[in-house]
Protein backbone atom coordinates (compact mmCIF):
# COMPACT_ATOMS: atom_id res chain seq x y z
CA UNK A 1 0.00 0.00 0.00
CA UNK A 2 1.03 3.59 -0.81
CA UNK A 3 1.96 5.41 1.86
CA UNK A 4 -0.78 7.96 3.14
CA UNK A 5 -0.73 11.27 2.01
CA UNK A 6 -3.69 12.84 3.11
CA UNK A 7 -4.29 13.01 7.35
CA UNK A 8 -6.87 13.04 9.13
CA UNK A 9 -7.18 14.42 12.73
CA UNK A 10 -10.62 16.05 13.45
CA UNK A 11 -14.25 14.05 13.28
CA UNK A 12 -17.52 15.64 12.83
CA UNK A 13 -20.50 14.18 12.97
CA UNK A 14 -21.84 15.94 9.79
CA UNK A 15 -20.37 17.37 6.90
CA UNK A 16 -20.03 21.10 6.66
CA UNK A 17 -18.84 21.36 2.84
CA UNK A 18 -21.20 20.48 0.05
CA UNK A 19 -18.41 17.83 -1.83
CA UNK A 20 -16.02 15.80 0.24
CA UNK A 21 -12.52 14.91 -1.56
CA UNK A 22 -13.37 11.07 -0.93
CA UNK A 23 -15.33 8.64 1.02
CA UNK A 24 -14.70 5.98 3.02
CA UNK A 25 -17.29 3.30 3.17
CA UNK A 26 -17.04 0.74 6.76
CA UNK A 27 -18.70 -1.82 8.90
CA UNK A 28 -20.13 -1.01 12.03
CA UNK A 29 -17.22 -2.23 13.62
CA UNK A 30 -14.48 -0.51 11.58
CA UNK A 31 -16.43 2.80 12.31
CA UNK A 32 -15.02 2.44 15.68
CA UNK A 33 -11.38 3.86 15.97
CA UNK A 34 -8.43 6.10 17.19
CA UNK A 35 -5.68 5.79 14.56
CA UNK A 36 -6.03 3.74 11.46
CA UNK A 37 -5.05 3.38 7.79
CA UNK A 38 -8.15 3.04 5.73
CA UNK A 39 -8.73 3.07 2.22
CA UNK A 40 -11.00 5.52 0.33
CA UNK A 41 -13.54 4.30 -2.07
CA UNK A 42 -11.43 5.41 -5.10
CA UNK A 43 -8.31 3.40 -3.72
CA UNK A 44 -6.40 6.53 -1.27
CA UNK A 45 -4.35 6.02 1.56
CA UNK A 46 -5.64 7.70 4.74
CA UNK A 47 -4.11 7.87 8.04
CA UNK A 48 -6.71 8.64 10.88
CA UNK A 49 -5.29 9.75 13.76
CA UNK A 50 -7.65 11.21 16.28
CA UNK A 51 -7.28 12.16 19.66
CA UNK A 52 -9.09 9.53 21.37
CA UNK A 53 -11.17 6.19 20.38
CA UNK A 54 -14.33 8.00 18.16
CA UNK A 55 -17.60 6.02 16.39
CA UNK A 56 -17.67 7.34 13.41
CA UNK A 57 -21.24 7.80 12.11
CA UNK A 58 -22.74 7.58 8.67
CA UNK A 59 -23.00 10.44 7.45
CA UNK A 60 -19.96 12.12 9.73
CA UNK A 61 -16.81 13.84 7.50
CA UNK A 62 -12.90 13.05 8.80
CA UNK A 63 -11.56 16.69 8.23
CA UNK A 64 -8.09 16.51 6.55
CA UNK A 65 -5.43 18.56 7.58
CA UNK A 66 -6.12 21.48 4.87
CA UNK A 67 -9.89 21.47 6.22
CA UNK A 68 -10.92 19.34 3.47
CA UNK A 69 -13.65 16.73 4.31
CA UNK A 70 -13.77 12.53 3.32
CA UNK A 71 -17.43 11.40 4.00
CA UNK A 72 -18.07 8.29 6.18
CA UNK A 73 -20.79 6.09 4.69
CA UNK A 74 -22.12 2.75 6.49
CA UNK A 75 -20.83 -0.50 4.00
CA UNK A 76 -22.96 -3.28 3.56
CA UNK A 77 -22.71 -6.13 6.00
CA UNK A 78 -24.36 -9.14 7.10
CA UNK A 79 -27.05 -8.59 9.63
CA UNK A 80 -30.08 -10.03 11.08
CA UNK A 81 -33.62 -8.01 10.12
CA UNK A 82 -36.24 -8.97 13.13
CA UNK A 83 -40.08 -8.83 12.98
CA UNK A 84 -42.61 -9.35 15.03
CA UNK A 85 -46.20 -8.69 16.49
CA UNK A 86 -44.30 -7.89 20.07
CA UNK A 87 -41.54 -5.70 18.34
CA UNK A 88 -41.03 -3.60 21.85
CA UNK A 89 -41.01 -6.81 24.06
CA UNK A 90 -38.42 -8.30 21.66
CA UNK A 91 -36.24 -4.96 21.67
CA UNK A 92 -36.11 -5.00 25.34
CA UNK A 93 -34.87 -8.75 25.15
CA UNK A 94 -31.92 -7.00 22.71
CA UNK A 95 -31.22 -4.22 24.39
CA UNK A 96 -31.20 -6.46 27.83
CA UNK A 97 -27.84 -8.09 25.89
CA UNK A 98 -26.35 -4.54 25.05
CA UNK A 99 -26.53 -5.58 21.35
CA UNK A 100 -25.98 -3.04 19.28
CA UNK A 101 -29.39 -2.55 17.52
CA UNK A 102 -31.04 -0.62 14.58
CA UNK A 103 -34.55 0.23 15.53
CA UNK A 104 -37.01 1.34 12.99
CA UNK A 105 -40.85 1.11 12.98
CA UNK A 106 -41.65 -2.22 11.67
CA UNK A 107 -38.42 -4.00 12.69
CA UNK A 108 -35.29 -4.48 13.96
CA UNK A 109 -31.75 -5.03 12.86
CA UNK A 110 -29.03 -6.65 14.15
CA UNK A 111 -25.36 -7.83 13.46
CA UNK A 112 -25.71 -11.39 12.79
CA UNK A 113 -25.23 -13.66 15.93
CA UNK A 114 -26.25 -16.99 16.23
CA UNK A 115 -26.76 -17.70 20.21
CA UNK A 116 -29.49 -13.98 19.69
CA UNK A 117 -31.14 -15.34 17.04
CA UNK A 118 -32.16 -18.71 18.84
CA UNK A 119 -33.12 -16.40 21.97
CA UNK A 120 -35.50 -15.03 18.89
CA UNK A 121 -36.81 -17.92 17.97
CA UNK A 122 -37.90 -19.17 21.29
CA UNK A 123 -39.56 -15.42 21.79
CA UNK A 124 -41.55 -16.29 19.00
CA UNK A 125 -39.44 -13.12 16.39
CA UNK A 126 -39.31 -13.86 13.12
CA UNK A 127 -35.49 -13.06 11.72
CA UNK A 128 -34.26 -13.32 8.26
CA UNK A 129 -30.66 -12.48 6.74
CA UNK A 130 -30.29 -9.68 5.31
CA UNK A 131 -27.37 -7.36 3.63
CA UNK A 132 -27.20 -3.56 4.22
CA UNK A 133 -25.99 -0.82 6.23
CA UNK A 134 -25.76 -0.80 9.30
CA UNK A 135 -26.63 2.17 11.77
CA UNK A 136 -27.69 1.02 15.01
CA UNK A 137 -28.83 3.65 17.68
CA UNK A 138 -26.43 5.43 20.09
CA UNK A 139 -26.06 5.15 23.98
CA UNK A 140 -28.42 6.73 26.13
CA UNK A 141 -26.15 8.80 27.25
CA UNK A 142 -25.28 11.21 24.17
CA UNK A 143 -23.91 9.49 20.97
CA UNK A 144 -22.06 6.47 20.05
CA UNK A 145 -21.42 2.92 21.16
CA UNK A 146 -22.84 1.00 24.25
CA UNK A 147 -20.11 -0.48 25.16
CA UNK A 148 -19.20 0.74 28.76
CA UNK A 149 -21.72 1.78 31.72
CA UNK A 150 -18.87 4.55 32.20
CA UNK A 151 -20.30 7.96 32.53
Amino acid sequence: MTPPKLCAQRYHDHAHQQNPVATVELDYDARFLRRKVLQTVDGQPVLVDLPQTTSLNHGGVLVLDNGDEIAVLAAAESLLEITSPDLTRVAWHIGNRHTPCQIESNRLVIQRDPVIRDMLDKIGATSQEITEPFTPEGGAYGHGRTHSHAH
